[in-house]
């Protein structure tokens, strides 16, 4: 695609987009997790931005929040679409650590470590297969992910704390 004939959304945290054309989605990413799926040979795919792993006890409707819930959402398009798991490329971004002098129990896992840990229990579980990554570490990533291609363009800002200051 050239020049600038797409249309432009960004996706807030528990935010979903499932679509197809000229489309451009981006997104902040801290410890919150975004998975992309997209379909090489139909040419269409979504994005999530999930929060948390779970919310427990699911009412109303599927949230975005959550992981569990993401994935949901993700399979109600596929079977409207009359599409397989095994079909998208999937790619997985963030759970990074977004502060510096965090103080958890040594048997606590950070929620960026959480996010990513349920993410990939949850891709194994539905049978999506992960073509590439980029979680954890301090820092946050912007991603643009263009639906006419299924490329993914991130950017990770480092913010790792000065080990040498903890002495």
């Amino acid at each position: 695609m050239s020049g600038d004939n797409f249309l432009e959304v960004f996706l807030n945290p528990g935010e979903f987009y499932f679509g197809e054309g000229s489309v451009r989605v981006s997104t902040l990413l801290g410890s919150c997790v975004s998975f992309t799926l997209w379909h090489p040979l139909l040419r269409h795919g979504g994005i999530c931005h999930y929060m948390l792993d779970s919310r427990g006890v699911m009412m109303g409707g599927f949230n975005g929040k959550y992981a569990d819930e993401a994935l949901e959402m993700f399979m109600v398009e596929l079977k409207r679409r009359k599409t397989h798991p095994a079909e998208y490329q999937v790619k997985m971004f963030g759970g990074g650590i977004m502060f510096k002098n965090k103080t958890t129990r040594p048997d606590q896992l950070d929620i960026g470590t959480r996010n990513v840990q349920e993410g990939l229990r949850l891709l194994d579980r539905f049978g999506f297969k992960l073509a590439a990554k980029h979680v954890g570490g301090f820092g946050h990533r912007r991603l643009m992910y263009d639906l006419w291609s299924g490329d993914v363009w991130m950017r990770f800002t480092d913010n790792q704390p000065d080990r040498e200051a903890k002495r």
